[in-house]
């Protein structure tokens, strides 16, 4: 189940004035702002999410901006998920307006899925007023394919007769960790299609994409044991900043950096997880990208520890020598101390 262009669904939903218009949510064309989503209408116009907010005035002129509120989004996700977790108790967030759903048991003792899926795109517009898109499939990779195959409030499902037929007709970006750089590679030794990966040679195709190999042949096969694993573990958590001036100030960029830092330690405390690892990542002014990382054995969520690492991390980089445009912090190889050993654990654990 997904959403359609859920964040500014929401906003169109409450505020009329922006029905039927071209919607985008996101951040100031001035200062480097993001679009975070985009109205269907806004998508006419080529408007994408992750493409800058300036850009996207460019490509449409009379675009709606509205700043996002993520509270209230989270809140109309609440009410989502428990319309999904009445239904069956196997379902895998991907973020907050998508999950997978496995209905092979459900409380409304229904056979067949699309059956499901129908009641429960009923039920979300009766309830919230908005429209998701579903796919019905075998297994989890078809799922999400089918899911954005007819978009919005679409309903599509793959039958286990008609999923070889279903895969002929993929181009190769169709696979499961194909982006645009993994597309080209595969495309210059002649994997033009989704079915293609089953007859290139094994070697040619490692060389291609590595170690993904494998797990491309299967998926080329219709092939996904994965099972929907409910209230996964996070296995990291960041922040990061796209800053309106490029900063210079080496204070300035270490205060910005520490504060992300206990942002992240904060939540780690809010969760009872730990991390392993710290991760910084700065964009210089040229846009060239670089992270820098810190592992160790003892997992902490200590907001001192956490920061003091990452501005060691910083002198490593030549941020503020150079002016930075984009800074950012993350945390990585969660723990949950409640189901490890704790020896190797430190911080603030208020629940043990």
């Amino acid at each position: 189940m997904d959403m359609d262009a859920f964040y500014a669904s929401v906003e169109q939903r409450d505020d009329p004035s922006l029905r039927g218009q071209p919607v985008v949510v996101g951040g100031d064309p001035t200062r480097r702002g993001v679009v975070a989503a985009a109205s269907y209408e806004a998508r006419a116009f080529g408007v994408r999410s992750a493409i800058p907010m300036a850009r996207a005035v460019r490509l449409c002129p009379h675009l709606k901006i509205v700043r996002p509120d993520f509270g209230r989004y989270k809140a109309v996700s609440e009410q989502i998920f428990a319309l999904f977790r009445a239904v069956t108790q196997l379902v895998e967030p991907l973020s907050l307006d998508e999950a997978y759903l496995d209905v092979s048991e459900n409380s409304w003792g229904e056979p067949l899925g699309v059956n499901v899926a129908r009641r429960l795109k009923r039920q979300i517009h009766d309830e919230t007023g908005l429209t998701a898109s579903a796919g019905v499939a075998p297994n989890k990779f078809l799922a999400k394919i089918a899911s954005g195959w007819k978009k919005p409030d679409g309903l599509a499902v793959i039958a286990p007769d008609r999923v070889e037929q279903f895969l002929r007709d993929l181009p190769i970006d169709a696979l499961w960790g194909v982006g645009p750089v993994t597309a080209r590679k595969l495309r210059s030794v002649g994997v033009q299609r989704l079915v293609d990966v089953r007859t290139v040679d094994r070697t040619t195709l490692g060389k291609a994409v590595g170690s993904q190999a494998d797990w491309l042949r299967q998926l080329a096969q219709g092939i996904d044991d994965r099972p929907v694993v409910p209230d996964r573990i996070r296995k990291s958590c960041g922040t990061e900043n796209t800053y309106a001036t490029d900063l210079v100030d080496t204070r300035k960029i270490q205060d910005e950096l520490a504060a992300m830092a206990r942002d992240n330690a904060e939540w780690l405390q809010e969760k009872g997880l730990l991390a392993r690892t710290v991760t910084i990542k700065v964009r210089y002014a040229d846009f060239s990208t670089i992270t820098r990382s810190h592992t160790r054995e003892m997992a902490t969520n200590d907001p001192e520890d956490i920061r003091r690492r990452a501005l060691q991390l910083v002198e490593r980089t030549e941020a503020g020598r150079v002016p930075v445009r984009l800074l950012g912090v993350s945390l990585h190889n969660l723990v949950d101390p409640a189901s490890s050993d704790t020896t190797n654990v430190t911080g603030r654990l208020p629940f043990l």
